[in-house]
């Protein structure tokens, strides 16, 4: 299984005394015309195991790749180094503990499902740095939004699914 709008393919051959794992991949239905062709990917590993169980555990460590790089360029540790290690320290405690919130809420806000990839600055962009205004209206607070804001309905569901969460226990 690859995506739903795609189909992909695992081979596997021998390459200096290792295992060569091929997978290809390409798009189905509307979206093939933009890309009609298939697109290789290609590892050498000496693990033991069927060629799909590596393409998948290939892939997860990929995502995991991709979080660090999240990690790096969207919560902040494109600040590092500094010349003081403390700073560097207390730089990567709060990257990582915003990293984590943001993912968090993402996922407890069901914006995306818990197997989904959160891009912090593209999470940041559309959620936390919110133009708006917080309005007291006869003693109710109300948050006002942009009329036309694209992810207007994607936050007030994840704002009420997030109000509705019973409180962890201090």
């Amino acid at each position: 299984d690859y995506t739903e709008r795609g189909e992909a393919q695992v081979a596997e051959t021998s390459y200096r005394g290792r295992r060569l794992i091929i997978r290809r991949t390409r798009l189905i239905g509307d979206q093939a015309e933009l890309f009609p062709n298939w697109r290789y990917f290609g590892f050498v590993t000496d693990l033991l195991g069927s060629a799909v169980e590596l393409d998948q555990f290939h892939r997860n460590r990929a995502r995991i790749e991709l979080s660090i790089r999240d990690l790096k360029e969207g919560a902040g540790l494109e600040h590092i180094p500094s010349s003081k290690f403390h700073a560097n320290g207390a730089w990567l405690v709060h990257a990582v503990i915003a990293h984590n919130l943001t993912r968090q809420v993402s996922y407890l806000g069901e914006i995306t499902p818990a197997e989904s990839m959160v891009i912090a600055r593209s999470f940041r962009n559309h959620f936390i740095s919110l133009v708006g205004r917080l309005v007291n209206r006869s003693g109710e607070m109300i948050l006002r939004t942009p009329a036309r804001w694209p992810w207007a309905e994607a936050f007030m569901r994840a704002l009420i699914t997030l109000r509705a969460l019973e409180p962890v226990p201090i």
